[in-house]
Formats: C-alpha cells, sequence, structure tokens
C-alpha cells in the first residue's frame, strides 16, 4: 500500500477516535497526518522530510487552534460580575467579619470605595465592582 494513503488512514483513524474520545489534540494530529499523506502522494519524501513535514503541520494546526481561541472574548458565564454588578441590594452593619450586603437571598463580602465613609445602620446600594468574592458598593440615590 502506497505510504501516503497509509499516512491519510491514519489520520481518518484519529479524526474518529476524536469523535469517541473528545479533546482537541487527536483532531490536529489528524488533520497533520492527513496532510502529510497528501503532500507524501504528490512528492516523494525522505524520512527524515516526512517526520518534519508532520511536525510542522502538527505545530501550525496547535498554533492556529491557539491563535483562534484567544481572538474569542472568554464567556461571561459563571463569572461573579457577569450577573452582580448593576444589581441593588442592603449593606448590612459590619459585624465581626466585616462589611456583608445582602443580595435577594445571599449575603456576600463588600467593601466601599476608599472615599467613603462605613454607615451606622443598613442602606441601600448598587454594586459597581467584583473584586475576587468580595462586592464594591456604593449607596443607591434611587
Amino acid at each position: 500500500m502506497e505510504p501516503g494513503l497509509i499516512w491519510i488512514l491514519g489520520g481518518l483513524l484519529l479524526l474518529a477516535a476524536e469523535l469517541v474520545l473528545p479533546g482537541v489534540f487527536l483532531f490536529w494530529t489528524g488533520l497533520a497526518a492527513i496532510g502529510t499523506g497528501l503532500a507524501m502522494l504528490l512528492v516523494v519524501l525522505p524520512s527524515t522530510g516526512v517526520a518534519t513535514l508532520f511536525l510542522l503541520l502538527l505545530a501550525g494546526g496547535i498554533a492556529l487552534a491557539l491563535w483562534l481561541r484567544r481572538r474569542d472574548p472568554p464567556p461571561a458565564v459563571n463569572r461573579p460580575e457577569a450577573g452582580l454588578v448593576g444589581r441593588h441590594g442592603t449593606l448590612l452593619p459590619g459585624g465581626p467579619g466585616g462589611l456583608r450586603v445582602r443580595i435577594g437571598d445571599s449575603d456576600w463580602p463588600a467593601r466601599l470605595p476608599k472615599d467613603m465613609q462605613v454607615p451606622e445602620s443598613a442602606i441601600a446600594v448598587r454594586v459597581e465592582g467584583v473584586q475576587g468574592t468580595t462586592l464594591i458598593v456604593r449607596p443607591d440615590a434611587r
């Protein structure tokens, strides 16, 4: 059997394995193997040339995947600021654990901007930002 066809068959098997074992690495390896097989059908390559071509195609595919991944903005799902910034709550008086803000049925650690004094009683606040699990709040002017 022609060595180029063996590379193509191996690449197709790797692509099929990608469907069974989800991940991304077998996809790029399979595409690199198919590309190497197609090149071997067109040009006679020495064994070092075949290995070099395969590694170059594999590195190019992985670089392309990383570039495409970096281009897309990270999803905002499951990030604290995705659902909390802009919400209104009640700043609870400071206790032993520091300031806390109640939003809905949850209490969160909170802090005021540096230019604000800690109030003596509960006040309405608006979430302006998130730092880790601490909400940065400012008194609500509504």
